[in-house]
């Protein structure tokens, strides 16, 4: 394997493995939010106007 062919597997590791944190990372939160009661989840989310 060439230097550059080294380089390119790192590289798709590297990102493969950040891309499948971040992929788990989201689901993990959506998973959670649902078990935030209504009157603790954040503003942005709830949907209620408190003007």
């Amino acid at each position: 394997m060439t230097h550059l062919g080294y380089l390119l597997v790192g590289w798709g590791v590297t990102l493969g493995v950040v891309g499948l944190y971040a992929v788990s990372l989201i689901r993990r939160g959506r998973d959670l939010v649902g078990q935030v009661p209504a009157d603790r989840s954040r503003w942005m989310t709830t949907g209620v106007d408190k003007t």
